[in-house]
């Protein structure tokens, strides 16, 4: 099953989402990828302690590989390493995508990625997608190449503002590109059971008939813990709560 989860909306917890996901179903025993399309690289930073130092094996290279001929090109295998999670490996990011963008949006290489996950399917039984805040090329490869979409959504307005055009874009990518896009559902992160406001917005999204999933990711100071330490939340405390929410959405969507 392959994973994209996609907001454009900034903050929103896409690489926390990505990472906690990927290192659980890593820690189950099912051989897990994670490919990392942000510039920023915050999945990479994540999962590895830092950036990815060899720019020769990440998704840029991947990328800029598609743009020459070359007589042995490499597998897409070529572009992942391991990190130091048994059964979690990585596609990272690396800051040259932001230059690559133009040059590959204007040779229409929208599907290369969805060609190399479905080779990389035979390996790993779990492929999620961190994605920059933006509908740009990156963004609509990974919807074109994955199964199911997951959006975060952090509880504010402006995100519930955001949610609808967001819904249409990936409705868009459904109906041109890939029709077996399916959206997996929306993740609701930095829950604060107690305020009005974040209980108001997500009953709104229920009573509108959205796939809300269940359980709520609740707001916690332990996750900026596991940023510091580049400690996937399973890996840091399996008994905190927040832990034991991610684990119970991962076997949400598992079930589904």
């Amino acid at each position: 099953m392959r994973y994209v989860v996609f907001n454009q909306k900034g903050g929103v917890g896409k690489s926390t989402i990505t990472c906690n996901l990927a290192a659980i179903s890593a820690a189950q025993g099912l051989k897990t990828l994670v490919v990392d399309l942000d510039p920023q690289g915050n999945s990479t930073h994540y999962l590895l302690g830092g950036p990815q130092e060899d720019a020769d094996v990440s998704a840029a290279e991947f990328f800029d590989q598609t743009l020459k001929f070359s007589a042995r090109p490499k597998g897409p295998e070529d572009y992942v390493i391991q990190t130091p999670w048994e059964g979690l490996d990585l596609m990272p990011s690396h800051p040259s995508l932001e230059e690559l963008h133009g040059k590959l949006e204007s040779r229409y290489k929208i599907y290369k990625l969805r060609d190399a996950l479905s080779d990389l399917a035979e390996t790993y039984d779990r492929i999620y997608i961190d994605t920059p805040p933006a509908l740009n090329f990156y963004t609509r490869s990974a919807l074109i190449a994955a199964q199911g979409c997951l959006i975060p959504f952090d509880c504010d307005d402006f995100s519930r503002r955001a949610l609808y055009a967001l819904l249409e874009n990936v409705q868009e990518i459904q109906a041109d590109h890939n029709d077996e896009l399916a959206i997996s559902g929306i993740v609701v992160n930095q829950f604060q059971p107690r305020a009005s406001l974040p209980q108001r917005l997500v009953q709104e999204l229920i009573d509108e008939g959205l796939p809300v999933l269940q359980p709520y990711l609740s707001a916690s100071v332990k996750i900026k813990e596991s940023h510091q330490q580049a400690r996937p939340m399973i890996h840091l405390d399996a008994r905190h709560k927040l832990t034991q929410e991610l684990v119970a959405l991962h076997d949400a969507l598992q079930a589904a």
